[in-house]
């Protein structure tokens, strides 16, 4: 993929195409963390070297150097914080989208032998028609005229 195209939802549907998703996006964002934090770094000590103002309590030009600054600390850690957001959403499409068939698909299969059947493809039961059952109830006519939802 050349740096003129962009990205797409298609492309992420692929475990491959995520992973390399993933470490172009960090190998952008990381040197802007980088440069955010040596330049609040840099910054702070800038600020930490004035003097304090006429009329500050002690202490303050302390306090007003870190208020200052501050943004710029959040700004590199909110930076860094889409790295693990777009960690996550890997994460989290694989298991909800690539390992939740197959979980389930498996847990049909130990169900299934579970009951003493044989694993076999479940299929819907045809619409308009409720299933016949195979064995005669307990119970005589007493329930026949129940429906289920009636």
């Amino acid at each position: 993929m050349n740096a003129a195209e962009k990205w797409t939802p298609d492309m992420l549907q692929s475990p491959m195409n995520r992973a390399l998703h993933l470490e172009q996006r960090r190998a952008q964002l990381l040197p802007i963390v980088d440069d955010l934090r040596r330049l609040a770094r840099e910054m702070d000590a800038e600020v930490r070297e004035y003097g304090a103002i006429e009329g500050d309590l002690p202490g303050q030009a302390r306090l007003r150097a870190r208020h200052v600054t501050k943004p710029l600390f959040k700004a590199a850690d909110d930076v860094e914080k889409t790295i693990s957001d777009l960690i996550a959403f890997n994460a989290r499409f694989q298991r909800s989208y690539e390992e939740l068939p197959q979980k389930r698909e498996k847990k049909r299969e130990q169900k299934a032998i579970a009951k003493g059947r044989a694993p076999q493809a479940i299929e819907s039961p045809s619409t308009g028609a409720d299933p016949e059952p195979t064995e005669k109830p307990h119970f005589g006519d007493v329930f026949d005229d129940l429906r289920r939802g009636a």
